[in-house]
């Protein structure tokens, strides 16, 4: 008994009952814990990993796919995924109406724009055909559109060819001012006029000037080679017309006149200088000139006094 009369009892047993009522207390206030995995009804079913690892070789295999350079060839041949889908969806390019074309063959219009037979109406892109198109030399304006499901329309303006230019050894096609506008390819400008040399193609107009100023002679007119930036010197039928640097359109008249009169350019010749205004120049074939010289040692020499 204490003091007071009470009945304290065993410590031994008071402290574990007060271990007791504080572990009570203390995991009332401890949070609860979680547990690191989740419930059985939440958990993730047991295909997801299955499907993972499937996405994971299905990704390196086309990764491999590609940098193999098999999907450009698939591609190459059977165009892209997307344009595939469209045409299988019926929106493949059927017909293509260009107008405007005149020169140009119609596979070259497309080539140049990028459609063909693998391509859908959907996944043509207008923009970049339109500019592909601009850049073609002899299309001077262009405009692409859709007609769905399956059309596309190509209205250009093409340049106007005026004459061909020969440089180096190459030919080109050019305009009016000059502007070379596409290559000689084949014989479809084979009727255009034909200048030759350095800088010809910006004296164009003098040198159809000059085949106005033919007159009659002007369908026998093959060529005109620019002499030293300076002079034109024209080609008949195999036969050289040296202009002078001024006053060319007055020599071409004064060699119609002599043609007239005396049919100098039927004769066996290979040039006519014209680039003295009192005089005509005139070289012969070598065979003409082997000829004049024969006759000229023929001829009786004249008797001398004694």
């Amino acid at each position: 008994m204490d003091g007071g009369g009470r009945n304290v009892g065993s410590l031994s047993a008071a402290g574990q009952a007060g271990d007791g009522l504080a572990a009570r207390f203390l995991r009332r206030l401890a949070p609860a814990r979680r547990s690191r995995f989740a419930p059985s009804g939440q958990r993730f079913p047991l295909h997801i990993g299955t499907l993972g690892l499937s996405a994971a070789f299905a990704g390196i295999a086309v990764t491999g796919f590609v940098a193999s350079g098999r999907y450009d060839a698939f591609v190459a041949a059977n165009g892209r995924p997307a344009d595939i889908l469209a045409r299988v969806a019926g929106f493949g390019v059927e017909r293509v109406t260009i107008s405007g074309i005149a020169r140009l063959y119609e596979h070259e219009v497309l080539q140049a724009a990028g459609i063909d037979a693998r391509s859908s109406v959907p996944f043509v892109d207008v923009a970049e055909a339109r500019e592909r198109l601009s850049r073609v030399p002899l299309i001077a304006s262009v405009s692409v559109r859709k007609l769905y499901p399956n059309e596309i329309v190509i209205n250009q303006v093409e340049r106007e060819p005026a004459a061909l230019w020969q440089r180096n050894g190459d030919i080109s096609v050019i305009a009016a001012d000059g502007t070379v506008i596409d290559e000689m390819r084949d014989d479809r400008y084979a009727a255009l006029p034909l200048v030759v040399g350095e800088g010809a193609n910006l004296r164009l107009k003098d040198y159809l000037g000059l085949i106005e100023s033919a007159g009659p002679l002007a369908e026998r007119v093959r060529a005109g080679t620019f002499v030293s930036g300076r002079r034109w010197t024209l080609k008949l039928d195999g036969i050289d017309i040296r202009l002078p640097e001024a006053g060319a359109a007055e020599a071409l008249a004064r060699l119609v006149r002599i043609q007239r009169d005396s049919r100098i350019l039927d004769k066996d010749i290979i040039a006519v200088d014209l680039r003295m205004p009192d005089r005509v120049v005139v070289r012969l074939t070598e065979e003409a000139a082997a000829a004049r010289a024969e006759s000229q040692k023929k001829k009786p020499k004249k008797a001398t006094e004694t």
